[in-house]
């Protein structure tokens, strides 16, 4: 454990919160954090562990104990990749649902960056958290990644999705039925201002996004779609698809009260990275790659279309 600290609550603080209160005097760690400590028992007032919202009084010894600082280089794990092509400079790979990226706060391990660094001995950044990652996928979302090898293979595909000629496509199936048929949703999102761990189109730093879709199939109550995202941002087709009112199916973070009740067999997001199209970065030669549906969300397809 972390060296613990101690605070006296004084009359200034009568009645704070908890987690609040703790935010403004660990000024280096976020309420997020703070607030898994204290559900972690690692907070105690009085010698008592509390909840995030209980009421401080004065004169109360808040004691925080922290936990162990994470470790800050990569473990290799042997976690199985399914490997769609490979070269000296690159390769790519069909991540599945529920596989983060790379490690991140309380996703040490486990994670894609983890299998990659066990499986290859030369990958570009390989001395960061991230070795080979030029782009990612959500936690929830499956499909295609590219994975650079070589510095300048990193270097040359980060520029060609910083240009927007890398060319993308997904599947997802949405609630409601979405109007017109095709379209593009243009709206600039970035993190929301109240909620930190979402996106939105309420944010201080708004960046532009533009998402093409085209519906592929209407069902009683559900569209399938194939998106085209031609920005990038964080969650940008499912903050989109959410803000028409038609969320992706299994997303709980964007969900709206409308589809609360729909596909309950579903523990992953209906989102499905189906095509990535680049330029390969030594050769020049086009490459173009499509992967699927995974076999669970297949079934359900044909399951909605009974």
């Amino acid at each position: 454990m972390g060296e613990p600290v101690e605070f006296e609550v004084g009359p200034e603080d009568a009645g704070a919160r908890l987690d609040l209160y703790l935010t403004r005097r660990l000024t280096a760690s976020s309420r997020s954090r703070i607030q898994r400590w204290i559900m972690a028992n690692l907070v105690a007032v009085d010698g008592r562990p509390r909840k995030a919202g209980f009421a401080l009084s004065p004169g109360e010894i808040v004691r925080v104990t922290p936990p162990p600082p994470e470790p800050a280089h990569l473990v290799p794990e042997d976690l199985p990749l399914k490997i769609l092509y490979e070269d000296g400079e690159l390769l790519v790979v069909d991540k599945p649902a529920g596989m983060v990226v790379h490690p991140g706060a309380g996703n040490r391990r486990g994670t894609l960056a983890n299998a990659l660094a066990f499986h290859f001995d030369r990958l570009s950044r390989g001395d960061t958290l991230r070795p080979g990652i030029v782009h990612r996928l959500d936690k929830g979302t499956s499909g295609i990644l590219v994975v650079a090898k070589s510095e300048g293979a990193h270097d040359d595909l980060a520029r060609q999705f910083q240009a927007r000629t890398v060319r993308k496509a997904y599947l997802a199936l949405l609630h409601g039925l979405l109007r017109p048929e095709t379209g593009e949703i243009s709206r600039a999102i970035g993190r929301d201002s109240r909620v930190r761990t979402r996106m939105s189109s309420r944010t201080h730093r708004p960046k532009p996004a533009l998402t093409r879709y085209e519906v592929i199939r209407y069902f009683r109550r559900f569209t399938y779609v194939r998106a085209f995202p031609v920005t990038g941002r964080t969650h940008q087709i499912r903050v989109h698809f959410a803000s028409r009112g038609h969320p992706v199916v299994g997303d709980e973070t964007y969900r709206t009260d409308a589809s609360v009740t729909g596909v309950k067999s579903l523990k992953r997001l209906f989102l499905h990275a189906t095509l990535l199209e680049f330029d390969h970065p030594k050769s020049g030669e086009r490459l173009a790659f499509e992967v699927l549906l995974p076999g669970e969300l297949a079934d359900l397809l044909e399951t909605l279309g009974e």
